[in-house]
């Protein structure tokens, strides 16, 4: 047993390697571990690719909805900045008559932890919305922490796998070595015998025995953990290959989830779902009041009606949402905020299109092509898997 423990020890052990944690907002493609000439797992390569593409084209659809709205909201403020100087005027005179009704049944300001105005009328223009927007971004945040629980999980376990395979080249160089000493030793002792035997004419039948076992035990002992180290290095390497393939997927689901909570951050204007569901139930109990109100200022929804009128005259897609943003029809600077913030909004929704487009469909696009040019000899059988899919996803 000593003998043997200080076989397997033959080697020096160097330091563990330090693995890096990767950005998870990058999408690698590794072929590095894929073995190209096996069937499955080009297949499998391939299909991943363009799943990854088709979950870009999903989201992009939502995404051009949403983009759509926004530009819709800015096209308005166009048509309105665009009016001659008396027909502002007139929308100007509505705006700053209904201001002037909504001060004067405007009483209840006067009450401790009040609701802004700002924050009510941002509730407002969004309230059809508020309540699936509160729900969502609830489940997108829980979904986040999920996501990443899977990334530091699948780190984990890739940083694992690459440990194990160092330690698996290692253990393989070992064999190797242990196979050569034993080698020698064996014969070295054979000699020795031959040398007892012929030079001394000693008996040496008994030691020929022992010196055949104990070698073919260490021999086949070797030979085993060899062979299972072999097996095993390729398990591990085709593990890898599989991790990175499942950290790119859920990779894609973290940058696409981490950008939609930014959006809804923006689009909201809070920091958490627990402040939009504060903000939504303290917006409740001010309409409350504030509807008592409305309903007694006949004259307020009367001016309201005629300044709809007007806009829908001068072909402004979304009047209704002007009714809450009367400020912005007297301040230029309250109308340039407006537009910034929906500025902002677009260029995020560009951001996440570009991304999902350019990025995700591209490089996985990319990579397809590659593969088709790199290896010709499967460019058909790959090109099959391609139409095959589109068919499938069509």
């Amino acid at each position: 047993m000593g003998l043997l423990k200080k076989l397997f020890n033959w080697k020096k052990k160097t330091e563990d390697p330090v693995f890096e944690i990767e950005d998870w907002n990058e999408v690698v493609y590794d072929r590095s571990d894929l073995k190209i000439n096996d069937t499955q797992q080009r297949k499998e390569y391939v299909k991943g690719c363009l799943e990854q593409i088709a979950e870009a084209s999903k989201e992009l659809e939502a995404l051009q909805f949403e983009y759509d709205t926004v530009t819709s909201y800015l096209k308005d403020m166009e048509e309105i900045e665009a009016l001659p100087e008396e027909e502002k005027e007139g929308l100007m005179v509505y705006a700053r008559k209904i201001e002037e009704l909504e001060e004067r049944q405007s009483g209840y300001k006067t009450r401790a932890n009040r609701m802004s105005d700002v924050k009510y009328h941002q509730i407002e223009r969004m309230e059809e919305d508020v309540q699936e927007g509160y729900e969502k971004l609830a489940e997108t945040e829980e979904y986040q922490e999920l996501i990443k629980r899977d990334l530091k999980k699948l780190d984990g376990e890739k940083h694992a796998y690459l440990f194990r395979r160092n330690e698996l080249h290692k253990l393989i160089e070992d064999t190797r070595s242990m196979t050569i000493v034993c080698t020698v030793a064996v014969i070295v002792c054979i000699l020795l015998l031959m040398a007892l035997q012929f030079g001394l004419q000693m008996n040496t039948r008994l030691g020929y025995l022992a010196v055949a076992a104990v070698g073919a035990i260490a021999i086949t002992t070797i030979f085993v953990k060899y062979n299972d180290s072999v097996r095993e290095l390729a398990r591990v390497e085709n593990g890898i290959g599989q991790i990175i393939r499942l950290q790119n997927t859920v990779k894609i689901r973290y940058v696409n989830n981490t950008h939609l909570l930014d959006y809804l951050y923006l689009k909201y204007n809070v920091s958490s779902a627990g402040e939009l569901g504060k903000s939504w139930q303290q917006y409740q109990e001010e309409k409350a009041e504030r509807h008592n109100y409305q309903m007694a200022e006949r004259e307020l929804d009367q001016c309201q009606k005629d300044l709809l009128h007007v806009l829908r005259r001068y072909q402004v897609k979304d009047p209704m949402i002007w009714l809450h943003q009367t400020a912005a029809l007297l301040d230029k600077k309250e109308m340039v905020e407006i537009r910034h913030n929906l500025i902002i909004r677009r260029q995020s929704l560009r951001k996440r299109m570009d991304y999902n487009k350019e990025v995700i469909a591209g490089k996985a696009q990319a990579e397809i092509k590659d593969l088709v040019e790199t290896y010709p000899k499967y460019a058909k059988e790959i090109l099959t898997i391609v139409d095959e899919y589109e068919r499938d996803f069509s």
